[in-house]
């Protein structure tokens, strides 16, 4: 450990008292309004006023873990001692270090924690002090959950999850007080910042009906159809779910093959088509494929009856049909990322029972079909949960996409809410334009049927690899499932963990390739070649042992896994036939890509 260096005074320009209080009043001015823009829609009923689901449960769960400590006075004991005694050994360094002693930290933050790389929180006595103080008390904390005895698997990691939400709140780096660097930024501009921040947090509110829906982009440099999912192309089929896009070829000949792309209803299609120099389906077409991709709806309470088999009726196996029709191939090569990819797998687990042979190959982008280890969002996912929110989808007829979008943003909390938390209404900055950012905001909608069905028989009851779902009366096994499969996992994924996809390639019957990608869910994928950026991993059988055991006898290449993918691709069949336009022929274009779909906000 280093030595602490000595304490050094908060340096800053002179204050302007006048200036300070006139910002200081705008502030109070704007959160005024902010206050009144969270009320409004519980004042007249449009949200329910009162403890969500959530919050009684996180207080559940972590009751349950104090229920164990102190329900035996020598454990109460203890765990007051144990804080007491990292407080007391904290204070000892601190004294000798303001009588001039150079003494180590008790505690020191992660090498990759970037909440406290300032300098003054080690320079200055004070911030250390409370830096250090805060990382003892978060370091017990997780302690207590991890030492309780007694608690179920399930338990024990909700409570894990939500004293890590409970820590990541409390930082110190989220307060003006407690953080150096806001400190500085305020009194150097007159807490312009702050009266900046309050009027961002007003507009927040208010763009979430009452919710804060906090910007990470901004949108304003961001259209769909002008400069983001550019690739042209027509949308040749239109359903109640799904429109289907063909692009429009770019090169002399193209695979005979054609290729179909089922993304997540999760969130939009375009992940794969932001801009021009980061689109996969640009680069798939660019290497000679006839790429489809499915649109999927935005959908509203009409549509809250529609489930699983009905996204897989009108979705792929819809697809698979217009596809014969608009170029005269039976097979098709195949891509489903996220949970499309859970409903490609299903989809080619129903059609082996059918003894329909469309696909050709499959491609899984951060997929998964065994959930025993589906991460922290089975943190969600237990009985009571689910009928909590059941019955709220009931009301609607659909789970609101800001519900879904919230979730996936505290499996990375200190990533995507509390940095713009701080620079958005503490600091007063308005978010760099980021096209991968701007996506993630674009929330969609979940029809109430299939999101309960999903969540109960994949999250919950795992049916699926444990051979007991059943689809349009059939039960399905992945066992059958004989068509080639390229499955991508990504090594930091918060959401479809790389063990959960690595101990899925076991259930499909036919050749499986494993490939791991450096990054996360999306970055991980979306990695052109022209970035040079990560790494991807190809290796031995995939599923068989541990992902650990795989990864260290694994073949370790720079760059994206792209230029891997299409030469395995290719090498499922070569042929070549000339390039073909939109629709065919046999399908009049309906209008042009991205479409319509795409562009419904939530």
């Amino acid at each position: 450990m280093k030595d602490s260096v000595a304490p050094t005074p908060m340096k800053v320009g002179a204050v302007d008292i006048e200036a300070f209080a006139k910002n200081l009043a705008r502030m109070v001015e704007e959160g005024g309004k902010a206050l009144a823009a969270y009320l409004k829609p519980r004042e007249t009923g449009q949200i329910e006023s009162g403890p969500s689901d959530e919050l009684a449960d996180m207080v559940k769960t972590i009751g349950e873990v104090a229920e164990y400590w102190l329900s035996d006075p020598h454990r109460a004991v203890e765990l007051q001692s144990r804080l007491g005694q990292a407080y007391l050994e904290l204070w000892a360094t601190a004294a000798k270090r303001l009588a001039g002693e150079a003494v180590p930290p008790v505690v020191a933050p992660d090498a990759k924690d970037r909440r406290f790389t300032d300098p003054e929180w080690s320079s200055n006595q004070f911030f250390d002090f409370i830096k250090q103080a805060y990382l003892l008390s978060t370091h017990w904390a997780d302690d207590l959950v991890k030492g309780a005895e007694g608690l179920d698997p399930h338990t024990r990691q909700k409570a894990e999850f939500y004293v890590k939400q409970v820590a990541n709140a409390l930082s110190p780096s989220n307060f003006v007080l407690t953080n150096p660097e806001l400190l500085r930024e305020t009194l150097s501009s007159n807490a312009e910042n702050l009266a900046r921040g309050m009027h961002m947090l007003a507009e927040d509110i208010t763009a979430g009906g009452g919710d804060l829906k906090i910007r990470q982009s901004d949108a304003a440099n961001f259209e769909v159809g002008r400069n983001l999912a550019t690739t042209p192309g027509k949308v040749i089929l239109q359903n109640d779910l799904m429109q289907l896009i063909q692009y429009a070829p770019s090169t002399p000949t193209v695979l005979k093959t054609p290729l179909l792309i089922v993304p997540p209803w999760i969130n939009k299609f375009y992940v794969l088509d932001l801009t021009p120099e980061k689109s996969f389906i640009k680069w798939c077409v660019d290497q000679g494929l006839t790429v489809f991709v499915i649109s999927w709806v935005n959908p509203d309470a009409r549509l809250a009856h529609m489930g699983f088999e009905d996204y897989m009726r009108l979705g792929p196996l819809a697809a698979l049909d217009a596809i014969e029709l608009a170029t005269g191939e039976k097979k098709v090569h195949t891509i489903g990322y996220c949970v499309g990819g859970t409903l490609l797998s299903i989809t080619l687990a129903y059609t082996a029972a059918k003894d329909d042979r469309r696909i050709a190959s499959t491609t899984l982008f951060a997929a998964q079909v065994d959930f025993t280890h589906a991460g922290d969002l089975k943190v969600f996912v237990d009985e009571e949960q689910l009928d909590a929110l059941e019955k709220r989808m009931a009301e609607r007829g659909y789970l609101e996409g800001k519900k879904m979008a919230n979730a996936f943003n505290l499996l990375r909390s200190n990533d995507l809410i509390w940095p713009y938390v701080i620079d958005n209404y503490l600091r007063g900055k308005t978010p760099m334009p980021f096209d991968l950012l701007y996506w993630n905001s674009d929330a969609t909608r979940i029809p109430a049927t299939n999101h309960a069905f999903y969540l109960r028989q994949c999250y919950l009851n795992n049916a699926l690899a444990r051979g007991k779902m059943a689809i349009g009366g059939v039960t399905l096994d992945l066992a059958k499932v004989k068509a080639p499969l390229y499955n991508l996992a990504t090594r930091e994924d918060h959401i479809a963990p790389a063990k959960s996809a690595f101990l899925g390639s076991k259930l499909f019957g036919g050749p499986v390739k494993f490939v791991l990608s450096g990054s996360g869910h999306i970055a991980g994928v979306v990695n052109p070649p022209s970035k040079g950026k990560y790494q991807y991993w190809t290796g031995g059988k995939a599923g068989a042992g541990t992902l650990d055991a795989w990864l260290k006898n694994a073949a370790e290449h720079p760059g994206s896994w792209w230029p891997d993918w299409i030469k395995w691709i290719k090498a499922q069949g070569a042929a070549q036939v000339k390039p073909r336009k939109p629709g065919g022929g046999k399908l009049k274009p309906i209008e042009d890509a991205p479409g319509s779909y795409v562009k419904v906000k939530a």
